[in-house]
């Protein structure tokens, strides 16, 4: 069975560019949230292998949201995806708890080894 995936992002382009990368591999879109406020609603139902999470949203942020996901599910994977890469931001999240952190725009490659990094 392949790995499930929740990716949170505002855009519903980045979400369709991630199936289309992960099509034909061991990883899956299980759930698809345009805010934070869905992703925590979701995430209990959903219980995803990982969550992809964007920064900059509309509403809660991506860090409240990690935030606010982590809180409640501790053991809880997520990677921030963002084009905002400034190392404060990726402090703050870690600090939070986020074990990982993709660039947009992102490849295929750098997108897999993420995955494989937070998964292994």
């Amino acid at each position: 069975m392949g790995k499930r995936i929740m990716v949170v992002d505002d855009s519903r382009m980045v979400a369709l560019q991630m199936q289309n990368l992960l099509e034909g591999t061991d990883y899956e879109i299980a759930a698809y949230c345009r805010n934070g406020d869905e992703a925590i609603a979701q995430y209990g139902q959903v219980l995803p292998d990982v969550v992809t999470m964007d920064i900059i949203m509309p509403g809660l942020d991506g860090l409240e949201t990690a935030q606010a996901i982590l809180e409640e599910h501790g053991d809880a994977k997520i990677i921030m995806v963002s084009s905002l890469a400034y190392d404060d931001t990726f402090d703050e999240a870690r600090a939070i708890g986020a074990k990982g952190f993709v660039d947009k725009p992102f490849e295929k490659e750098q997108l897999l080894e993420a995955l494989e990094k937070i998964l292994d």
